[in-house]
């Protein structure tokens, strides 16, 4: 379900299209309280302007019209800052403008007027056309104030637009992603969710649930997970982590039958197709559980202001700053989930999540291969590197250490 509603919050479609049921019912309401209003007073509501057939019409095609045009207008520019956005920082940076939720209600908002508008036009009657007039002054009236909030959505929308495409802004959400990310992978030791042991409780024998599909492992459901391997005594192996990339015939997950524990049959095509629905996969990588894409995001914007035909080093310096935020806790005082546990606090699903030394190295390594040529790109890496070498534990500030003096020995910064 959570995958479900990711893929919901990325679309274009999911907003406009209940905004657009919901103008659509609120207009025909709206007609029939017109309709009970004249038929128990015979001449409309007093306080609201009296309007001809021809009038009425006019006011909603005007507001329809305008409103569709705003819409497609708006929108052509929201699809040139998505080629702009994806030419110079990166096309994977193309899905955050798809999950704003302004954008996706700024186009709610012009469509569903636009359909508020039809709906009611369509209700307007001359004596010319059935031999009795009627006019739905209220909902005409709503199609006004509408139409009026709706220059206010239009203003929202260009301010919002010009301060999206900043960098500062589209690297803040990649932060975001990240820290969700770092929090999703990362606990601190103490907490009774996990586990560092997992392999302390080996299995006698192995059977394999391979793909039938090909694709990236975008997210798995691990309490789903959890609760089949407790239910039938096994443990499971999630061969596939968000972020691989499988094709038909992979192993996706491993069931192992573990000592003294006498286990249900369950291996047959039922079994695998139920285990296989707990993974999600698609056409592409998703920085949702997926903390290595989410931390290459943040690199890449990075290592493409350090391009030539660019030449922004201090994009890669905030880049470096914002990793910080999420990557210092991980650093000092937090642990990779190794297996998931049921209730019990018995491991049940076997994690493989990257390691921290791994993620640090690849912010790293684009650094030592693309920023060396950079004096405060590499004062920068430095100074993130003296953030997580305070208070860490020995063997990762030995590793951390290792990388400075690379980053140290490949660059004119000495000390």
């Amino acid at each position: 379900m959570r995958t479900v509603s990711l893929r919901v919050r990325e679309s274009f479609w999911f907003l406009p299209a209940v905004f657009g049921v919901g103008a659509i019912v609120a207009a025909q309401l709206l007609v029939f309280l017109d309709q009970a209003v004249v038929d128990a007073s015979g001449t409309g509501l007093g306080f609201l302007d009296a309007l001809s057939a021809s009038g009425g019409r006019s006011i909603l095609t005007t507001i329809g019209t305008a409103m569709l045009t705003v819409a497609g207008t708006s929108f052509s520019i929201t699809i040139s800052v998505l080629a702009t956005t994806s030419s110079t920082y990166g096309p994977r940076l193309v899905r955050n403008f798809m999950a704003d939720r302004s954008n996706q209600l700024v186009l709610a908002a012009f469509t569903s007027t636009f359909l508020y508008s039809i709906v009611v036009l369509r209700s307007v009657h001359t004596d010319v056309d059935d031999g009795t007039a009627f006019v739905p002054v209220i909902a005409v009236h709503v199609a006004v104030l509408l139409g009026i909030l709706d220059v206010g959505v239009l203003v929202f929308f260009i301010h919002h637009i010009a301060l999206s495409v900043q960098i500062t802004s589209l690297q803040k959400q990649v932060q975001d992603d990240l820290s969700a990310a770092v929090d999703h992978v990362f606990h601190k030791s103490d907490t009774d969710q996990i586990t560092t042991h997992a392999q302390t409780f080996p299995a006698l024998q192995w059977s394999d649930v391979t793909a039938v599909t090909d694709g990236y492992v975008q997210s798995v459901q691990w309490q789903r997970l959890v609760a089949w391997s407790h239910e039938h005594g096994r443990i499971i192996d999630a061969v596939a982590m968000p972020g691989e990339h499988i094709i038909t015939g992979d192993t996706m997950l491993r069931l192992g039958v573990p000592r003294g524990v006498v286990a249900d049959a369950v291996d047959d095509d039922d079994t695998a197709a139920h285990l296989r629905g707990a993974i999600t996969l698609g056409t592409a990588r998703t920085p949702f559980q997926d903390v290595g894409f989410a931390l290459q995001q943040l690199v890449e914007i990075a290592v493409r202001g350090l391009a030539s035909g660019t030449n922004d080093p201090y994009t890669a310096v905030s880049a470096l700053d914002l990793a910080a935020t999420p990557l210092v806790p991980m650093w000092q005082e937090r642990s990779r989930i190794t297996a998931y546990l049921d209730d019990e606090g018995t491991a049940r699903v076997i994690a493989h999540w990257p390691t921290a030394e791994a993620l640090v190295s690849t912010i790293f390594d684009g650094i030592h291969t693309y920023g060396t040529e950079h004096p405060i790109v590499v004062a920068a890496a430095l100074r993130f590197a003296a953030r997580l070498g305070d208070g860490a534990p020995p063997a990762r500030r030995a590793h951390l250490e290792s990388i400075v003096k690379r980053l140290r020995s490949t660059s004119n910064i000495n000390g």
